[in-house]
């Protein structure tokens, strides 16, 4: 029988599609088993109890019933700071290798058997860390051929020259109006003359952002607010070249990693140096963003699965 991992998941898509993309890296089929603290006050706790060595899965719910290892799984994976310290628990408990994804900052990184850490995370260097430049994706080339056939459902226009736009939402370290979207959408049409220009917003697009979106001529259009179908699996395939706002760091990690388009990155990101610049300045230097060159995690995949004992 396969051997399988034990994905720890905080409910958060992103992180639970890293968490399948790294097990499919190792070769390993998964169970998912959603894991929290009891509260805040654990999690805090969790900083503590881990530099002193102490790794009991009573500061969590939903570990209860794992008290042994189950046939065939020796690997426990999770992504984020809600499953560090959970990983480190379970693993220790059933006897198996513990591997993350994403920088565990706080906690004892020795005693991980593998971190995949972004390389915007600024890690320390130790030799069960292992950098990546962008988000780990879970797709494969079935996924996209399914998004292919989903789009053209909705969409019966030509795509031989298609030029992809997805646009996401401001966070702490970014800025999205009214004004800066025009302008940018401005410079796309004019840059692009000829293209079938198609577009997207997200569910964190601002209205006043969605209501400049919505007001170009784009040969295909989807404005979440009013529909939630996901175009992007078809853009990422079909598109010669890919705008992402580049506070998408999942997006731009998607866009970077498959299809053949050039991605360029719409840089609303405020001033000063954190890590969403560091993330598309390392993409742009590696000629991933403004470029067609597409990650390849092959080196690291291989690292980590000596690390992890696979």
């Amino acid at each position: 029988m396969k051997n399988k991992a034990i994905i720890l998941t905080d409910g958060k898509a992103g992180h639970e599609n890293q968490s399948k993309a790294f097990a499919r890296a190792l070769g390993l089929d998964f169970e998912l088993v959603p894991v929290k603290f009891k509260s805040p006050f654990h999690k805090a706790l969790s900083y503590l109890f881990d530099r002193l060595g102490v790794r009991t899965v009573g500061l969590l719910q939903g570990l209860d019933g794992l008290s042994t290892q189950p046939p065939n799984h020796q690997t426990v994976i999770g992504t984020g700071s809600g499953t560090f310290y959970a990983a480190k628990a379970l693993a220790r408990r059933i006897g198996a290798k513990c591997g993350v994804v994403l920088y565990p900052r706080g906690y004892d990184l020795a005693s991980f058997d593998c971190i995949l850490a972004p390389s915007f995370d600024n890690p320390t260097k130790r030799p069960n860390v292992v950098e990546i430049l962008a988000n780990l994706v879970a797709n494969d080339a079935a996924f996209y051929e399914k998004g292919v056939a989903a789009f053209s459902e909705r969409h019966s226009g030509p795509t031989d020259n298609l030029v992809g736009v997805i646009v996401g939402g401001p966070n702490k370290c970014s800025t999205m109006t009214a004004e800066w979207t025009k302008a940018r959408l401005d410079e796309i049409f004019a840059a692009n003359k000829g293209a079938q220009l198609c577009v997207t917003t997200s569910r964190r697009t601002p209205a006043d952002v969605e209501a400049v979106v919505d007001s170009y001529p784009w040969d295909y259009k989807l404005l979440y607010s009013r529909d939630h179908f996901n175009p992007i699996p078809a853009f990422v395939k079909l598109a010669k070249r890919l705008y992402v706002t580049a506070e998408s760091t999942g997006m731009l990690s998607e866009a970077c990693t498959f299809g053949s388009a050039e991605v360029v990155a719409l840089d609303n990101l405020n001033p000063g140096p954190h890590k969403f610049r560091r993330f598309v300045e390392n993409l742009r230097a590696g000629g991933y963003v403004d470029g067609c060159r597409k990650i390849d995690l092959s080196a690291q995949f291989a690292r980590a699965r000596e690390l992890m004992g696979i």
